[in-house]
């Protein structure tokens, strides 16, 4: 139990970290799936073809979709990416990081089911069982069949119980051959998608550090922001809930007082801590103006530090100090009446 609270604290340690658990085990259930699926070949001319590509194509393209659904970051592009320009731009490097990072992260259960299927060569060998060369595996003379009809023929090769055509071509040499073919082709999308990540991996930091950092610091940043911008609305929201509760309390003891029902009072001890918390925002439509104004004008990302005093007026006529870990010196000005 211990490792796996240490493997679940990992996990929730950051948002990378979460989504990669999240991509680890979207590739384990793509593996269960395809293990647990039932493949049924049609064993049908121009029907093996669409069947055997589509269980090969369309459950990595739903897995895709999905990884994107998964992914928290989708909403936070799209919320950046339409946003107004307001006071703060928009970094067209940093939509792209978050673009590209999260098409890695769904990438990687689409490719385990390509690389499965590629593998177990079901397949490919129900897509292409018409195209095996008879002339090479079987009986060239191919005695009284027509074209369509060895067509109709190679199709049941799948089916090895309603197959009955050994002497036009044996049913394992055709399967064999079929699987061999789909698994070098397994093997040889493998060793590409590694290369791939081995490349994106550790070339692309080399030609653009400083960009790459860059981009990687605003992407944390923004995700960042957004939930301490949800955590400050959800505090708010509570303080405020719990001033209109003790206002609605107070308002029903008064009215209780003004009909003859003495009831003790008495004031509750965070009444002053919940009202402080509310930064003066005290009414909805104050509230909806504060969440547009940050929607539509988010601030700049540039911190003003308070200028320091002097006996005289400002110090460096509002500009901040140029050595601020240096020792603040007070001046003390005297003025004498005369």
């Amino acid at each position: 139990m211990d490792k796996f609270r240490m493997i679940f604290q990992f996990f929730q340690s950051n948002q990378e970290s979460f989504m990669n658990g999240i991509c680890g085990i979207m590739a384990l259930a793509s593996t269960q799936m395809y293990s647990a699926f039932d493949f049924n070949c049609p064993c049908l001319p121009h029907y093996n073809l669409a069947y055997g590509l589509g269980i090969l194509l369309v459950p990595p393209f739903i897995l895709f979709l999905l990884g994107f659904v998964l992914n928290n970051n989708i909403s936070m592009l799209a919320e950046e990416w339409r946003r107004p320009q307001g006071q703060r731009g928009k970094d067209p490097a940093v939509l792209r990081y978050m673009f590209c990072s999260m098409a890695q992260r769904a990438m990687i259960a689409p490719a385990v089911w390509v690389s499965v299927t590629l593998l177990d060569g079901k397949c490919i060998t129900c897509a292409f069982s018409t195209s095996v060369p008879v002339e090479t595996l079987g009986n060239a003379s191919r005695p009284h069949l027509s074209q369509g009809e060895i067509q109709q023929v190679l199709a049941r090769i799948p089916c090895r119980d309603i197959y009955n055509r050994q002497q036009l071509i044996a049913n394992e040499v055709a399967v064999r051959y079929l699987r061999c073919i789909s698994q070098a082709l397994g093997w040889c999308f493998v060793l590409l998608m590694t290369t791939l990540a081995f490349l994106v991996r550790s070339l692309r930091p080399c030609f653009s550090q400083a960009a790459f950092l860059k981009s990687r610091y605003w992407s944390h940043y923004i995700d960042i922001e957004r939930k301490l911008f949800d955590e400050t609305c959800a505090e708010h929201a509570r303080s405020f809930a719990k001033v209109c509760i003790q206002q609605f309390f107070e308002g029903m003891s008064t009215d209780l007082v003004a009909a003859r029902c003495h009831l003790p009072r008495k004031a509750p001890a965070d009444a002053g801590e919940a009202a402080e918390k509310l930064l003066g925002i005290t009414d909805q439509g104050t509230m909806n103006m504060a969440l547009k104004s940050w929607h539509r004008c988010k601030p700049a990302l540039h911190l003003h530090p308070p200028a320091l005093p002097t006996g005289n007026g400002w110090a460096g006529e509002g500009q901040p100090p140029m050595h601020p870990s240096a020792p603040r010196r007070e001046t003390a000005a005297y003025y004498s009446w005369v």
